[in-house]
């Protein structure tokens, strides 16, 4: 599906999709597979009342840090506002960087409530201050500027800034009352669908690119089935790689919309080589030969579904699979021992305020529905792919 993570892989950045919906990662541009989060501030309390300091990750620390914690939405939407007011394209324009004034300019805002935006991006060291000229921490050099080419800016601002950073507001919500839109409602909206699927789609390029090179060998393979693969990123990908490599995109009719607008910028080569079908995954029949396909890709879309579904999508799969074909499973996942790591685990509660019904996910929990489905339980593959985030489980069938 569509959703990314925001798809990073194992060096810095991610996506989240069925339809799926990524409303970016992302458009993540391209991503470095693994990211921290940055530090939220925190409000300065007296030395003798904290019993800590603000830290730099969830992990660190035997203890939570309530206040890093509680307002560090505070330090998102700094870094979405500095997004959507394009604030550090701004700032890399200049070769020594740019006073307030000039930026304040270049985004059209004249009053003191920029100076305490800076302020904060200054503080959660989005950027840096000397003598009065703001300049780009690395990080943000690196992924926040449209011109970088591991840019995914868009999946922030976008699918996370503008959608799923809203609907985590109704968590308690859904939480009481196990009510909550699904992925193929939300994707109904044709605005909405292609919001997330354009912000999902340079993070899952960056993802699927790095799985090619890093991780999987795809080998001669001649027919690929990509379920939920929204703009068909992870298809571009695969194909650009295989020569004769052919994919089916099966996704929900608006997303398909997107990404046939996304497919048209792609070599004619590849064009010629993949193409959509509408269906919703989660569809008890799938408009697809049994036995027709050498690999079966799902990212995103396990933990995007209600928890009854899994199953069956993997049960479709095999059946769709030829003799020695491959399920690949890539999603937002912790580890087996339910404990971390903490932006996994964050991502399946995300989730949960668009998908009540679903499953938190875990390799075990992944790889005993392949078994019942069919698939070698021993033979499965467990891999880390967007590092702290996101997993690749490959089954396969005999």
């Amino acid at each position: 599906m569509a959703l990314f993570a925001r798809a990073r892989a194992s060096t810095g950045s991610v996506r989240p999709a069925v339809a799926r919906v990524c409303l970016a990662r992302q458009a993540f541009a391209t991503s470095s597979l693994s990211r921290s989060m940055p530090r939220p501030a925190s409000v300065s309390l007296p030395h003798q009342r904290r019993g800590f300091a603000a830290r730099q990750s969830w992990e660190a620390g035997d203890d939570v840090d309530l206040d890093s914690v509680a307002y560090g939405y505070m330090a998102s939407q700094a870094l979405f506002c500095a997004l959507e007011l394009g604030v550090f394209d701004h700032i890399a324009s200049g070769a020594a960087g740019a006073s307030a004034a000039a930026i304040g300019e270049a985004c059209g805002i004249s009053s003191p409530r920029l100076q305490t935006l800076l302020t904060s991006l200054v503080a959660i060291k989005c950027l840096r201050l000397n003598e009065g000229l703001y300049t780009l921490s690395p990080n943000t050099a690196k992924s926040m500027v449209v011109s970088s080419r591991h840019y995914y800016g868009d999946y922030l601002r976008y699918q996370i800034g503008r959608q799923f950073y809203h609907t985590m507001g109704k968590l308690p919500e859904v939480m009481t009352t196990g009510k909550a839109p699904n992925y193929a409602s939300w994707f109904s909206d044709p605005e909405t669908a292609k919001t997330y699927t354009q912000a999902q789609h340079n993070g899952s390029v960056a993802t699927a690119t790095y799985l090619v090179k890093k991780k999987l060998q795809l080998g001669g393979i001649s027919d690929m089935l990509d379920v939920g693969g929204g703009s068909g990123a992870f298809s571009y990908v695969f194909v650009g790689a295989t020569p004769g490599l052919k994919s089916t995109v099966l996704e929900l009719p608006e997303v398909c919309r997107t990404g046939e607008g996304i497919r048209a910028q792609q070599s004619e080569d590849v064009q010629s080589r993949v193409s959509f079908v509408e269906l919703d995954a989660t569809s008890p029949d799938w408009p697809v030969k049994e036995n027709s396909f050498d690999v079966v890709l799902m990212s995103y879309i396990s933990g995007s579904v209600p928890e009854p579904i899994i199953g069956k999508l993997y049960a479709n799969a095999y059946k769709a699979l030829r003799s020695g074909g491959r399920l690949l499973v890539h999603d937002f996942m912790v580890d087996d021992s339910l404990d971390g790591p903490a932006l996994g685990a964050l991502w399946g509660l995300q989730h949960v305020t668009v998908n009540a019904d679903g499953l938190g996910l875990c390799p075990r929990e992944i790889i005993s529905r392949m078994a019942s489905s069919g698939f070698d339980a021993k033979s499965c593959e467990t891999m880390e792919m967007i590092h702290g985030m996101t997993k690749l489980i490959v089954a396969h069938k005999a």
